[in-house]
């Protein structure tokens, strides 16, 4: 990249799903591979960046509820996996000799850091990839909401939510509708009504209060995360407002 980046900070938002790769379950190292080489890529360009990983390819907190087990502790299963998907994608970045750091809201002393906020931001000046690991650390919040809230915390420019199939917010379930047709520019308000799906309506709902910028793409596609922040109109973009960063 040559061109200046949009952004200064920003928190990338990976779910789970997108480090399965072809799998149907757990990690594929080869796609853990190509996403951590994007991130040092636009890392190296100048852009500040912090991530949150799902944990859908290992366990899903919802679906452990759903087959009999408590949903505080399902939660807590899912953000221990959360945890395993950080310390891989640690190790992919440790390998491009890319430095980063886990910061975790369970305390895990052995294998990562505790969260603290002044303690992430200073990472992050220092050039560091910061990766939050478990959550929020409380049950009955997903880690969309996680990822509003650190993307909140440590002041970025944008949250840019990363999807494994999808290249935007369409305005019917694409699944279920052959016809759906992706939105170029939604705003907070306008999604949450319609309930369409950027993020879960307590995610959505915190980045519109503090009018946080949300660009939903396809992390399939290779260079995404680049092409966002070189400014490129990619996917679905969710302001409060027009925001002249992004061509149209």
């Amino acid at each position: 990249m040559t061109q200046r980046p949009v952004c200064t900070r920003v928190l990338l938002k990976l779910s789970g799903e997108a480090l399965m790769g072809e799998l149907n379950y757990g990690i594929d190292p080869e796609r853990l591979r190509v996403i951590a080489r994007e991130i040092s890529q636009v890392v190296a360009n100048g852009t500040e960046v912090a991530i949150v990983v799902g944990a859908g390819n290992i366990f899903r907190g919802v679906s452990g509820a759903s087959q009999g087990i408590d949903r505080a502790t399902a939660d807590y299963m899912g953000m221990l996996a959360t945890v395993m998907n950080c310390m891989a994608l640690q190790d992919a970045l440790r390998k491009l000799a890319s430095d980063s750091r886990v910061l975790s809201a369970i305390h895990m002393q052995e294998i990562c850091e505790p969260y603290i906020r002044g303690r992430a931001i200073r990472h992050l000046e220092k050039g560091r990839i910061v990766i939050f690991a478990a959550g929020t650390g409380n049950p009955f919040f997903s880690t969309d909401t996680a990822a509003a809230l650190r993307a909140l915390e440590i002041g970025a420019d944008c949250l840019l939510m990363a999807k494994k199939k999808y290249d935007g917010v369409y305005d019917a379930d694409p699944e279920i509708h052959s016809d759906a047709r992706m939105i170029e520019h939604i705003t907070h308000r306008e999604a949450l009504e319609r309930g369409l799906r950027v993020m879960d309506s307590t995610a959505l709902s915190l980045c519109m209060d503090n009018n946080l910028p949300i660009m939903v793409f396809n992390m399939s596609v290779p260079e995404n995360i680049r092409r966002v922040l070189q400014g490129e109109r990619v996917g679905t973009i969710v302001t409060s407002g027009p925001d002249e960063r992004w061509k149209a």
